[in-house]
């Protein structure tokens, strides 16, 4: 049938693109809440799992299977860092954003090497952070320009995996004795790796060596 004059038919529906899906980790709750608000205003990005520790982000993600997911550094359970290194073997098509309050030359580098496709610390407009996420979903890699020419002056970690390792064991204050015990070696080896970092940061005890790496973005 016609249709009736002065009645024009229904426009058909376009359907609507498909939002990015972002998962958050962060483990500050009220910094979670606002990022997660402000990025569900733009009209792109949808918000699809939020985490409080480093040791839920793979598993959330292999549930949800976000396309961006934006890791906080520090975080309880497990760091960022770490989780972003496991995230890009497990889920590859999920673009890895790390968003932080320190912007560390080490950590850039580190965020690098997990494979990592962006880097911003948070001080940034949310409108830059949107930005970032949609920059990186087209290949683009996102890096804070300050902190990307402090790490080039910077050069690389001079501590070694297993120093790494003993003065991560060390920070809380523990004996040689449980350091040993926690990172599986002996103590006068554990003794020796302390003596090295201890050397390599220009401090007078793996207390100050600890604190320096750290400020250095190298534990």
């Amino acid at each position: 049938m016609g249709e009736r004059p002065g009645h024009e038919p229904p426009a058909e529906r376009m359907p609507s693109a498909a939002k990015t899906k972002v998962l958050l980790a962060e483990d500050q709750g009220m910094m979670r809440g606002a990022l997660a608000l402000l990025l569900d205003l733009e009209d792109d990005i949808e918000v699809v799992a939020q985490v409080a520790a480093g040791d839920r982000i793979v598993a959330e993600a292999l549930a949800v299977r976000p396309d961006v997911a934006l890791l906080d550094i520090e975080l309880p359970g497990r760091s960022g860092l770490d989780a972003a290194a496991e995230l890009r073997e497990e889920l590859p098509s999920c673009q890895v954003l790390i968003l932080t309050t320190f912007g560390r030359p080490g950590y850039l580098r580190r965020a690098m090497e997990a494979g990592a496709a962006g880097f911003l610390v948070k001080d940034g407009p949310v409108e830059e952070l949107a930005g970032a996420i949609r920059r990186v979903l087209r290949g683009e890699r996102v890096i804070d320009p300050a902190l990307a020419a402090a790490a080039l002056s910077a050069g690389p970690s001079p501590l070694t995996r297993r120093e790494q390792d003993v003065l991560n064991a060390a920070a809380d204050g523990a004996t040689v004795a449980d350091i040993a015990s926690r990172v599986l070696l002996s103590e006068s080896t554990v003794r020796n790796y302390l003596s090295a970092a201890i050397g390599k940061t220009g401090t007078r005890n793996r207390m100050e060596a600890v604190r320096a790496a750290r400020r250095n973005g190298w534990l």
